[in-house]
């Protein structure tokens, strides 16, 4: 039987989501609370890939069984995991072949921006002083909309084989003294939210224009994006699946 847990994290206490060896990640962590409690090797796979320092509120990964596991699964697999991460829910999966990484809808990023000295946003959002155009931001949002493919905003070396993707939401938000941006996709590209705010943030501080923006887009070419806003601003919010695919355990 296939199972899932969903999971979240503080990624400033990670190396990334992915496994990387023995290098401390989230994926590791999960692999080795699993491997103990059911005393042999469990290898899980994960529904979206993270950065070193990005969080995640939600995210998924699955892991096969030959039996059902026991009720306390996700209290003795928080009792074990380190403190930077918990298990939220645990789910079964309906079809055995289930996989939460091809199968997931879409994602939805929120990348938190503040402008005072605040100490305790600390690697929990981005501090950017700087005076922005906020229409200008608003407008980059909803042109981000019109297009699909994104290789200006893929970093290189990246594995993906297409960079065309389907944004369904984009746009900045006001939330107290902070400043959001969220964006939905089907998928994202390696870097992909990063370089969309830190872009976008670059056009609207200075005097470049929307369509030195939409330039960006349609130059299909990494260097002409910007990717310099750190990871410990950006959260994996949600991943959506659809309904009836899994049933909590």
């Amino acid at each position: 039987m296939r199972y899932v847990v969903e999971v979240m994290y503080d990624g400033t206490c990670f190396h990334g989501s992915q496994v990387q060896g023995d290098t401390p990640t989230v994926q590791l962590e999960l692999n080795k609370a699993l491997s103990t409690l059911f005393r042999k090797p469990i290898e899980t796979y994960g529904a979206s890939r993270t950065d070193e320092g990005v969080h995640a509120l939600s995210n998924f990964y699955h892991f096969d069984l030959e039996s059902e596991p026991p009720a306390e699964l996700q209290y003795k697999c928080n009792a074990i995991l380190p403190e930077g991460m918990a298990v939220k829910k645990i789910y079964r999966a309906v079809n055995p072949e289930f996989n939460c990484r091809f199968e997931a809808l879409s994602r939805t990023y929120r990348y938190r921006i503040y402008k005072a000295k605040n100490p305790f946003l600390v690697n929990r959002a981005f501090q950017f002083p700087y005076k922005l155009r906020r229409d200008v931001l608003d407008e980059t949002a909803a042109i981000l909309k019109e297009y699909s493919l994104f290789e200006s905003f893929s970093k290189r070396n990246s594995q993906s084989k297409t960079f065309i993707c389907n944004i369904m939401q984009s746009h900045w938000l006001d939330v107290g003294d902070e400043l959001h941006y969220i964006v939905e996709a089907n998928r994202f590209l390696r870097g992909m939210v990063r370089g969309l705010v830190a872009t976008q943030l670059h056009i609207a501080r200075g005097s470049l224009t929307t369509a030195d923006f939409r330039n960006i887009i349609d130059a299909q070419n990494c260097t002409k994006a910007r990717f310099n806003v750190p990871g410990h601003g950006l959260y994996l919010e949600e991943v959506k699946y659809g309904e009836g695919v899994m049933v909590a355990f």
